[in-house]
C-alpha cells in the first residue's frame, strides 16, 4: 500500500500542510497513523477523502442547514460509512434543487408584483397593521427600513404610514428573503428598478458589484446553487468509487 507524508499530500491536493492537519483535527479525513518518530502517514484513502472534502466546500451554501448537512456527509465518509455519506450527499443535492426552485419562483412572483399581476387597492396602514397583514415582525420591518430597502413617510405626529405602493415593495422583499436572497442583493435590485423599470431582476440579483468587499453566497444565489449541484454530483461519484475500493 502506497503511503504519503503530510507535505506530499499537501502538494498533491494543492493546499498548505497545515490545512491537511486541520482537516484531520476536524474529522474531515481519517486520523493518520504515526511513525515511531511521530510523523504522520497517509494513504490513498486520505488523498481521495481530501479531494472529496475540497469539492464539498468549494461552494459554500449556508441556508436551511445545507452547510451542516454537507459537513456531516464529509465526516461520515471520513470514518468509512460510505452508504450514509451517499445518502446525506444525495439529500444535499436534492435540497439544493429545491432551494434553486424557490429562488426562481421568488423572482417570478416579484416580476408578477412589479407587472401589476398582483395588485393592492390604494390604502394606508400603520406599522403594526402591516406587520399583521404581511405576517412580518415589527423588528424585521425596522431592519429593512434601517438597511435602506424601504423608505416610509411619516405623518405630522411622527407615525409611519405605509401606502399600497410600500406594501407591494414589502411583498417583493419578503418573497426574495424567504428564498434566501440577501439584503444586499435585494437592495441592489430595488435600486436598479428605480433607475430602470425594465431591469432584468434575476441578473441583477445574481450579479454582485465588482467592488463589493464581502460577497455572500446569497448575492449570487442561483449561480452558486447551480455550481453546488454540479459539485454534489461529482461528490456522489467520488463516494461510489471510494465505497468500491475501501469498504
Amino acid at each position: 500500500m502506497k503511503t504519503y507524508s503530510t507535505a506530499e499530500v499537501a502538494k498533491i491536493i494543492g493546499i498548505h500542510p497545515n490545512t491537511v492537519r486541520l482537516y484531520e483535527k476536524w474529522g474531515l479525513i481519517p486520523e493518520a497513523t504515526r511513525k515511531t518518530n511521530g510523523y504522520r502517514v497517509f494513504t490513498d484513502f486520505h488523498i481521495e477523502q481530501l479531494q472529496f472534502a475540497r469539492i464539498a466546500f468549494q461552494i459554500e451554501v449556508l441556508q436551511n442547514g445545507l452547510r451542516k448537512k454537507i459537513v456531516e456527509a464529509v465526516k461520515t465518509s471520513a470514518i468509512g460509512n460510505f452508504d450514509k455519506a451517499l445518502c446525506l450527499t444525495k439529500e444535499y443535492r436534492d435540497q439544493i434543487k429545491t432551494e434553486r426552485k424557490n429562488a426562481e419562483e421568488a423572482i417570478n412572483i416579484a416580476k408578477q408584483i412589479l407587472s401589476g399581476g398582483l395588485t393592492e387597492k390604494s390604502f394606508s396602514m400603520k406599522r403594526k397593521e402591516v406587520s399583521e397583514y404581511l405576517d412580518i415582525s415589527m423588528d424585521t420591518l425596522r431592519n429593512w427600513e434601517l438597511n435602506g430597502l424601504i423608505r416610509i413617510k411619516r405623518k405630522q405626529n411622527g407615525y409611519r404610514l405605509y401606502t399600497s405602493e410600500d406594501i407591494r415593495r414589502l411583498k417583493i422583499i419578503r418573497t426574495l428573503r424567504v428564498a434566501n436572497y440577501s439584503l444586499e442583493a435585494i437592495l441592489r435590485m430595488l435600486n436598479a428598478l428605480e433607475y430602470d423599470p425594465n431591469t432584468n431582476i434575476e441578473q441583477v440579483l445574481n450579479t454582485p458589484k465588482e467592488d463589493t468587499d464581502i460577497i455572500s453566497v446569497c448575492d449570487k444565489l442561483i449561480v452558486s446553487l447551480n455550481e453546488a449541484e454540479k459539485n454534489a454530483q461529482i461528490m456522489i461519484t467520488l463516494l461510489e468509487n471510494m465505497k468500491s475500493k475501501y469498504s
